[in-house]
């Protein structure tokens, strides 16, 4: 950690002096060594100074053709997946930007994708195309169900990552961004969309989720989360008007997978 810091705080950095050290950043993220945001002390903390050594990244990239037909910054490219990471990636159609952490047992199917600076914790199921945003982080046992979109926050370099611990499922169709945190265990149906601005009404409680200090919509541990409305006042004449809204329908217990999945 404090190599890049030190590089940070230098003045005039070369692209020859960035890039071995760049090397070696990309390597520690993919080996989960440096991480975007960590738990600390029961709360998550971003470590802003990972974002900001990732923007040096695309700084000091020059714009390449790959051998795999690919045209990106040479800083970036596709990460190499080795049989002894036990990862299953696909098809070629799956791309995976090298500095992204995979544990193992993760699975990835055709088409997806994930971007530089996520973390994608042990035995994850990333469905077909389903996108992982940059710096998003994804717990251990996560669904990421079809067509799912987990928002990137990358800029500004202060702002929360989209933050989905272990045991989540997330059904088809569903975006979850604007650094939205899903606690552990949380079930989030088919064509759910939750942003950072997007109150979250929990019926079981009688309550309504706002952002909180840092302008992140939390949604609580097990969790049942379906698509909902309310009812708007319509300024048009015999038109009644409602307003789409995430809604806690229940807290744990069985739910059957056909009715998450089903958009």
């Amino acid at each position: 950690m404090e190599k890049y810091i030190k590089l940070l705080k230098k003045e005039n950095l070369t692209r020859e002096e960035f890039l071995p050290v760049w090397e070696e950043f990309k390597k520690d993220l993919n080996q989960g060594k440096v991480r975007v945001a960590s738990y600390e002390n029961g709360k998550w903390v971003v470590n802003t100074w990972v974002k900001k050594v990732i923007l040096l990244g695309f700084k000091y990239g020059e714009v390449v053709k790959f051998n795999d037909g690919s045209i990106d910054k040479d800083t970036l490219g596709e990460r190499k997946i080795e049989m002894t990471e036990g990862v299953r990636k696909t098809s070629t159609a799956v791309s995976v930007r090298d500095g992204v952490f995979l544990g193992k047992g993760v699975t990835f199917m055709p088409p997806s994708y994930a971007n530089i600076g996520a973390y994608i914790d042990e035995g994850t199921m990333v469905d077909s195309l389903a996108l992982v945003g940059s710096c998003a982080q994804i717990g251990k046992k996560v669904h990421i169900g079809a067509g799912v979109v987990i928002g990137g926050v990358l800029e500004p370099v202060g702002a929360y990552p989209v933050i989905i611990e272990d045991e989540v499922f997330i059904g088809a169709g569903s975006q979850i961004t604007e650094g939205t945190i899903v606690k552990k265990g949380a079930i989030i149906g088919a064509g759910v969309t939750i942003t950072g601005s997007t109150p979250v009404y929990d019926n079981v409680n009688g309550s309504i989720i706002t952002p909180n200090e840092n302008g992140q919509i939390v949604i609580p541990e097990t969790a049942v989360v379906i698509p909902g409305t309310r009812n708007v006042k319509s300024n048009i004449e015999d038109v009644s008007l409602s307003k789409y809204v995430p809604m806690i329908v229940k807290y744990g217990g069985k739910v059957e997978l056909e009715d998450l999945l089903r958009p």
